[in-house]
């Protein structure tokens, strides 16, 4: 199983940001999507999810700021973050959703860097 997250880098508050994660080893079109973040000293937590059939559901610290989707054609998922903030700072991982069911490779994720 492999995980590549991709996407992340330094931007300015307010700013937007796409992550894409290609997911491969996994029956993609059959499996609950879901977003992670792990910031400095403290544990990794969960962002956002998409089920098997496109019902999304969000962390409420991201509520309306971001965007799950997945394209089932290409096996990856993404996340369409907009407005934001310095506490948005973390590297971000995707897995399977819930977190009980992540395959344990979590690969290395991507850094994203919210600064001015």
């Amino acid at each position: 199983v492999q995980l590549q997250a991709s996407g992340g880098g330094l931007v300015q508050p307010g700013g937007s940001l796409g992550l894409s994660c290609l997911a491969s080893g996994i029956m993609f079109r059959i499996s609950d999507m879901g977003w992670y973040r792990q910031a400095p000293g403290k544990q990794r937590e969960f962002v956002a999810a998409i089920t098997s059939g496109g019902i999304t559901n969000y962390a409420d610290s991201v509520k309306g700021r971001f965007t799950i989707s997945r394209d089932n054609a290409k096996n990856t998922v993404y996340l369409q973050m907009n407005n934001l903030k310095p506490e948005d700072t973390a590297v971000y991982y995707c897995n399977l959703f819930p977190s009980r069911t992540a395959v344990r490779n979590w690969g290395q994720g991507t850094q994203v860097t919210v600064s001015s």
